[in-house]
């Protein structure tokens, strides 16, 4: 005999991720007696249970901590809040989902190709998240957190940057805007621009151009990153016309190439803006499912911080909450 497919777990509310945004939810949810359940996920996205802070050292711009925290001890924080109030957590990831009809679908990575899903919710959450482009240079593991980051308002402060020259790679809008912020830190921002001219809109682009303490190198990108092996000390650039090469002393190198949100498993159900992002309605956290609701920086490409994604994590749980009160009143 063929074996008997498992029945589905079925929950009211399922989050999909475990930065501050899940965790924020999970923390309402569960105080609001919904028994929320936590996939937070295995390494994906390329990231440990608890997200992209996981990555950062000193975390000195969230309330609450006025000696700075670790990144990680913080989520470690945030995962023991949620558990004291009785969600239920798996250190596993979802593969697949089905958005499409009530109950919504869920499938467990390694069961994907199995008819039944694995677990089912009357709605869900998505934080999800997003990762930082990064170059991936030679020496950039090494350097990651000790001289190299991908966000300037959190790391820009930290005593390694402090009077000490600094690079940021990139020619948009956000390089101009981080490199503009840096300069309240550095002795002087080196901006690296892979072509003969910025993206940036007009505004940003002359800001950076007039300001005493940037120099815009056109036609410019590191190709590796060099230090003591502690903290980073100089950059090899490349110039990509002529293809020359020559080292250049910075203590801080930061990326402004872009971000990746984690919403492949969503495309074709919900309604992504041009980057992938999720689109939510405005001054909510709803998507275009009823039921299905986004927090985090997986919904947030301007803000894209800690407090802002736990607030927008609060948000959601909220949302969630009132419309299984009016859909299911029953199991409230």
């Amino acid at each position: 005999m063929p074996p008997v497919a498992k029945a589905p777990t079925h929950s009211k509310v399922i989050i999909i991720g475990s930065g501050p945004a899940g965790h924020t939810a999970a923390v309402y949810l569960a105080r609001a007696n919904l028994k929320p359940v936590m996939f937070e996920g295995m390494m994906a996205n390329g990231f440990a249970p608890g997200g992209q802070l996981t990555t950062t050292t000193d975390v000195e711009n969230y309330p609450g901590f006025p000696e700075g925290i670790m990144g990680g001890e913080m989520m470690d924080k945030f995962r023991e809040q949620s558990v004291r109030f009785g969600t239920e957590i798996h250190t596993e990831t979802i593969g697949k989902v089905d958005l499409t009809s009530q109950p919504f679908k869920l499938w467990r990575e390694g069961e994907e190709d199995n008819e039944q899903p694995t677990d089912t919710a009357n709605s869900v959450i998505i934080a999800t998240g997003a990762s930082a482009k990064r170059m991936n240079l030679p020496g950039e593991e090494t350097y990651w957190q000790a001289g190299i980051s991908a966000c300037a308002v959190c790391d820009g402060a930290v005593p390694i940057f402090r009077n000490k020259p600094l690079a940021v790679v990139g020619g948009g809008d956000s390089a101009a805007e981080e490199a503009v912020y840096l300069t309240k830190y550095a002795s002087h921002v080196y901006v690296l621009v892979r072509r003969d001219k910025l993206r940036a809109s007009k505004v940003m682009a002359n800001r950076l151009s007039n300001h005493p303490k940037v120099t815009i190198l056109y036609n410019t990108v590191p190709v590796e990153c060099k230090g003591d092996g502690k903290l980073l000390q100089s950059l090899e650039l490349q110039d990509t016309v002529t293809k020359e090469t020559r080292s250049m002393d910075v203590n801080g190198l930061f990326y402004a190439i872009g971000h990746v949100p984690a919403t492949a498993l969503f495309k074709g159900q919900l309604n992504l803006d041009e980057d992938g992002y999720i689109k939510t309605i405005p001054g909510s956290t709803e998507t275009n499912l009823p039921g299905v609701f986004a927090a985090g920086d997986v919904q947030d490409k301007k803000y894209r911080q800690a407090v802002t994604s736990a607030g927008t994590g609060c948000m959601a749980a909220l949302d969630s909450e009132r419309w299984l009160e009016e859909h299911f009143p029953d199991q409230h």
